[in-house]
């Protein structure tokens, strides 16, 4: 299985942040699956409500149209249907045609003349017929459009439930998985106190029992306290991430934050992407920034072409491509917020810096 390295975590000693692997871009999980196809038929109906809305409009517009214009219609054709009667009625028949006619170039031309004469009025009949006939159908796909239109809000009404549920679910568990972690933390914590002290006493029994046997001229041995490793000391507050609204309102309330938060950087106005991508894949929308400051300072030292997260080998073209594909590989590969395993995975050799440093810039946003 490949395993892509990333650029050094930055504020640390010399070690490499591992990016997603090919295990987890292959193995996405049926409940982040289901958050991301949620948002793609969130996002599909959306953008078909809006071509129908178009299609709507446009139908109004030629339905006002057709009906302004159909009465002078309908009075031409009208004086049309009248033209045609008396032209029958008169008995301009060929016969009539061919006795009133000083030659037959005369003759032609009275022909020419009645046919065009004709030919004009049985076409502004037809032109009529066409309009009402468009009319009609014009009316009938406005109905259909419109009940399109019903279905789509609909579909969509339904997939944002599911995706609100989806992101709810996932921030529910990754508040769920911050308590224990805390907890254990905590108690990892208590336990290394206690053991320390014990350990601490014995040593200063040791120390007395010692100087009782070698008297008291002798020198007393210092006792070294035990090493002391850096543990996780920050937590990132809860995200406050609203999954109860819909996407535009999630990336409005967003997006002006993470702005704030990416303002004089190279990735100052990506606020929008970055809420955008946590919408779509249900992730912290503070995860992402916050990895890019403490890899490459938002963006500043990047290891390779807007690879701001030390995310592997890989380079984009945009900041626009580049947030999503982080965000994305976030979401399949290490959960929906920061967590111990996700440090532990992203940054192994010193995941407790990373943890701690990853974890005050969130609270940053």
């Amino acid at each position: 299985m490949a395993v892509l390295l990333a650029a050094p975590c930055l504020g640390a000693a010399p070690a490499m942040a591992w990016a997603v692997t090919e295990e987890t871009e292959a193995k996405i999980s049926d409940a982040q699956r289901r958050i991301e196809e949620s948002a793609a038929a969130y996002d599909a109906a959306l953008s078909r409500i809006a071509e129908l809305e178009q299609q709507v409009a446009d139908n109004e517009q030629r339905i006002a149209e057709l009906t302004e214009e159909l009465p002078a219609q309908q009075e031409r054709s009208d004086d049309a249907v009248t033209v045609l009667y008396k032209m029958n009625r008169e008995g301009n028949s060929l016969i009539n045609m061919v006795l009133a006619s000083e030659s037959i170039v005369d003759f032609l031309t009275r022909i020419d003349y009645l046919m065009r004469y004709q030919d004009r009025n049985l076409e502004t009949i037809r032109t009529l017929k066409a309009m009402q006939q468009e009319l009609v159908d014009t009316q009938a796909s406005l109905g259909a459009a419109l009940a399109e239109a019903e279905e789509q809000e609909r579909q969509a009404e339904t997939s944002l439930a599911e995706a609100q549920e989806a992101r709810e679910q996932a921030q529910r568990e990754a508040q769920e998985e911050a308590r224990r972690e805390r907890e254990a933390r905590e108690a990892a914590r208590k336990a290394a106190e206690e053991a320390a002290a014990a350990a601490q006493r014995a040593a200063e029994e040791a120390a007395r029992e010692q100087e009782a046997a070698q008297g008291e001229n002798d020198e007393q041995p210092e006792v070294e306290a035990p090493p002391v490793e850096e543990v996780p000391s920050t937590n990132p507050s809860d995200d406050g991430a609203d999954w109860s609204n819909d996407k535009a309102s999630f990336v409005a309330q967003w997006a002006p934050r993470i702005n704030d938060y990416l303002a004089g950087s190279p990735m100052a106005g990506t606020g929008e992407v970055f809420a955008e991508a946590a919408w779509d894949y249900g992730v912290d929308p503070r995860w992402s920034p916050a990895i890019s400051a403490v890899e490459s300072s938002k963006g500043a030292a990047c290891f390779r072409p807007h690879n701001a997260w030390g995310w592997g080998s890989a380079s984009w073209g945009s900041w626009d491509e580049a947030i999503r594909a982080h965000v994305s590989g976030l979401a399949r590969g290490y959960g929906y917020t920061l967590s111990e395993s996700a440090a532990k995975k992203y940054c192994p050799p010193n995941w407790q810096h990373w943890y701690n440093r990853c974890a005050e810039e969130m609270n940053m946003i």
